[in-house]
């Protein structure tokens, strides 16, 4: 099969591309073939030698795809194959062929493309576990999203929209900004400028803060009990937080790990369901991803490394 790969950490020219042994079945595993491979920042992180990737010879990077299944471990589930699915935590996903544990599948719905799924599946399961496990916001709340154009900002911004929250935030430039606004986002603020901070402190209900050294700033955003939604440092490291000053003004910071609430095949199904009901009832509108061809991963991710895109980058494995 061809497969991205590398065999050392280091930038991106470590990456190959060629013909690697399809991954061996085990039990309770089926092959999926896929289509379109999720590439996410945890990705240049594993590949730069920062962050958890599984041990392969050669590496091969990657943990979310939409594809077919073409084989399954057992005459059992030998019916299974041919069902279009999503998997979003499965690594060596930087393939043609990946061995997917049966738990980890999350069968598509006829109404939900390849690509869709691919565009939505990470990011937009990451998004409805804020709204719904963490967030736990009422309709007429006020809300601020930190990166607010970012994949999950997005998408976590329609959702909230859709609940009939009202939805404020941040982004880095215009053209980033008038994208937020599109998708029905009261207004955008540059995160490149703080004079507007001092007129919306103590306004909201509750930050979504992803971003990670702006959580001092998304603290004093929110009013007396409010919370703040930690849920990444895309932009570095958060500093140390006063604790007793936010126990003086009865605020809070709750934080979670999405792989805690996708702990069985029945909450993947429940909560992928959740969120394809809101793409097929068009109270989601994904953006365009950047699309590569995989023997192009190099590109993908110095592009990804960049800064430039504006949505997913996905890798797709078929050529016309």
């Amino acid at each position: 099969m061809k497969a991205l790969y590398f065999s050392t950490f280091g930038s991106s020219e470590v990456l190959r591309y060629g013909e690697l042994p399809k991954p061996k079945l085990g039990e309770q595993e089926v092959l999926v073939q896929t289509e379109y491979i999720g590439l996410n920042f945890a990705d240049i992180y594993r590949r730069r030698g920062t962050y958890h990737i599984e041990k392969h010879s050669p590496y091969i990077n990657g943990y979310e795809g939409a594809g077919t299944i073409v084989d399954a471990s057992s005459s059992e589930l030998k019916a299974l194959v041919d069902k279009k699915v999503l998997f979003v935590d499965v690594p060596f996903a930087n393939a043609e062929f990946v061995a997917v544990p049966v738990e980890k599948l999350i069968f598509l719905p006829d109404r939900i493309g390849m690509k869709e799924a691919a565009t939505i599946g990470l990011q937009g399961l990451t998004a409805d576990f804020l709204a719904h496990d963490l967030g736990n916001n009422a309709p007429g709340n006020q809300v601020f999203i930190t990166g607010i154009s970012g994949g999950v900002g997005q998408l976590l911004s329609q959702i909230l929209i859709a609940d009939g929250v009202r939805v404020f935030g941040s982004a880095s430039t215009k053209e980033k900004q008038e994208i937020a606004l599109s998708l029905g986002v009261e207004e955008v603020f540059s995160s490149r400028e703080t004079d507007w901070q001092a007129a919306n402190n103590n306004r909201f209900d509750t930050v979504f803060d992803g971003v990670g050294k702006t959580l001092e700033s998304s603290i004093e955003l929110l009013h007396n009990r409010g919370k703040v939604i930690f849920f990444g440092m895309a932009g570095g490291n958060p500093p140390a937080i006063d604790l007793v000053d936010m126990l003086a003004h009865s605020k809070s910071i709750l934080t979670g790990d999405l792989w805690d609430y996708l702990s069985s095949f029945e909450e993947r199904e429940k909560r992928s369901q959740r969120l394809f009901s809101y793409l097929i009832n068009n109270k989601i509108v994904i953006h365009e991803p950047t699309i590569f061809s995989l023997k192009d991963g190099k590109t993908a991710h110095e592009y990804l490394e960049s800064g430039k895109n504006i949505g997913k980058v996905l890798l797709k494995t078929k050529e016309k």
